[in-house]
C-alpha cells in the first residue's frame, strides 16, 4: 500500500504571525477560492507549477541555453534583456533573460534541474507525513521556548485531507501546539475530524454578504460561517482573520456585520483575537511568476482607514490587531 503524501509549496520556519510564539508554517497546494488578492496564487492549484522569479535569472555564459535546451516542449525561448546597476549609475552586467511559453509548458521540471540560481523552480512538493513531521521537529526547541508551534496553511489545507489530519495527529503525539489556517469551505465532517488535534483556528471571513463573496472569490460564504459556529459550540478556539480589501469589503457595513458575527455567534469564548490584514500587492508580483498574465492591483488601505475598521471591531468588545 503506498504511504500517504501531501502537496507542499513552502515551508517557513521562524514565523511569528500564523499563530503563537516562534512557529513552522507549513504551506500546502490546493484551494477552491479564487481570491483575486490571494498574496500566494501558487497555491490555488494542486498540481506542480513551473515558476520563474525574473531577478534571480543571470544569464551567464555557464547557464546560458541550458534551459532552452533542456525543455522536451521547446516551452523556453530567449526574453527580453536585463540591465544590471552599479550604485554609481554605471552599467553593472546585461544578462539575456528567458521566456516561459506557458501555453507549450507542461511542468515536467527539467528545465529547473539545470537551474543553478534557481530562477526556475518547480512551485510544489510531495512529503510523507513522517517526513513533513521530521522537518518540522527540528524547531522544537524553539515552539517549547517561545509557546509557539507548527502551523498548517494552504491553500486550503482541508483540501488536502486525510493527509492534513494525520500530519496534526502527528504533531500532537510529540506535544506539539497546532494552529490550522482555514477558508472553512469544506464539508463539516473534515472540521469536525480536525478539532481534536488543532490548538486554535486561524479562520479567515472575506465577507458577510453571500452574493458578494461568491461573486469575488467565486464560492459561498453559507458553509464557511456555518462550521465555524458549529466549531465555536464545539470548544474551537479562533484567531478571526479578515484581509481588507479596497471596493469589496472595506466599509462600515461588512465590518459591523463581520464583528457582530464574531460576537454574537461564536462568543468570547471561542474568539481570542481579530487580525486586520491590510492589501498589499505581493500577489500581483507572484502571479507573473507562473502567468504571464497581469492581475490588477489594488491601493492598499491607509493608515487612517485601518485604524477605523479596527474602532468599529473593538466596538464589539472583541480584541483587534493590524497586522
Amino acid at each position: 500500500m503506498a504511504e500517504l503524501t501531501g502537496r507542499v509549496y513552502d515551508i517557513q520556519p521562524f514565523s511569528v504571525h500564523d499563530g503563537p510564539g516562534i512557529r513552522t508554517t507549513v504551506f500546502l497546494k490546493g484551494c477552491p477560492l479564487r481570491c483575486p488578492w490571494c498574496h500566494s496564487p501558487e497555491s490555488q492549484l494542486f498540481e506542480p507549477q513551473l515558476s520563474w522569479i525574473a531577478m534571480r535569472c543571470v544569464g551567464t555564459d555557464q547557464c546560458k541555453d541550458k534551459c532552452i535546451k533542456a525543455c522536451p516542449k521547446n516551452a523556453i525561448e530567449y526574453g527580453e534583456t536585463r540591465k544590471d546597476m552599479n550604485e554609481d549609475g554605471t552599467v553593472k552586467s546585461i544578462v539575456q533573460q528567458i521566456h516561459v511559453k506557458r501555453d507549450l509548458c507542461d511542468n515536467c521540471g527539467k528545465c529547473a534541474e539545470l537551474c543553478y540560481p534557481k530562477a526556475l523552480y518547480i512551485c510544489g512538493e510531495d512529503y510523507t507525513v513522517d517526513a513533513l513531521v521530521k522537518k518540522a521537529m527540528k524547531d522544537k526547541a524553539y515552539f517549547d521556548s517561545s509557546g509557539g508551534g507548527v502551523t498548517i496553511s494552504g491553500g486550503e489545507a482541508l483540501s488536502q485531507m486525510p493527509f492534513t489530519l494525520e500530519v496534526l495527529k502527528k504533531l500532537k503525539e510529540k506535544g506539539v501546539h497546532t494552529a490550522l489556517d482555514t477558508t472553512f469551505f469544506t464539508p463539516w465532517e473534515n472540521v469536525e475530524a480536525v478539532m481534536p488535534y488543532v490548538d486554535v483556528f486561524l479562520l479567515d471571513l472575506k465577507h458577510m454578504d453571500n452574493e458578494k463573496h461568491l461573486g469575488m472569490v467565486k464560492v459561498p460564504n453559507t458553509v464557511i460561517l456555518e462550521n465555524a459556529v458549529k466549531a465555536a459550540k464545539a470548544g474551537a478556539r479562533f484567531e478571526i482573520r479578515v484581509p481588507i480589501i479596497p471596493m469589496f469589503n472595506d466599509n462600515d457595513e461588512n465590518m459591523h456585520a463581520t464583528a457582530k458575527f464574531c460576537k454574537e455567534q461564536l462568543g468570547d469564548e471561542a474568539v481570542e483575537f481579530v487580525q486586520l490584514l491590510p492589501y498589499h500587492s505581493l500577489g500581483v508580483t507572484k502571479h507573473l511568476r507562473i502567468s504571464d498574465t497581469p492581475v490588477a492591483a489594488a491601493v492598499p488601505p491607509s493608515a487612517e482607514k485601518m485604524e477605523h475598521m479596527k474602532e468599529i471591531t473593538e466596538s464589539y468588545g472583541l480584541k483587534v490587531v493590524i497586522y
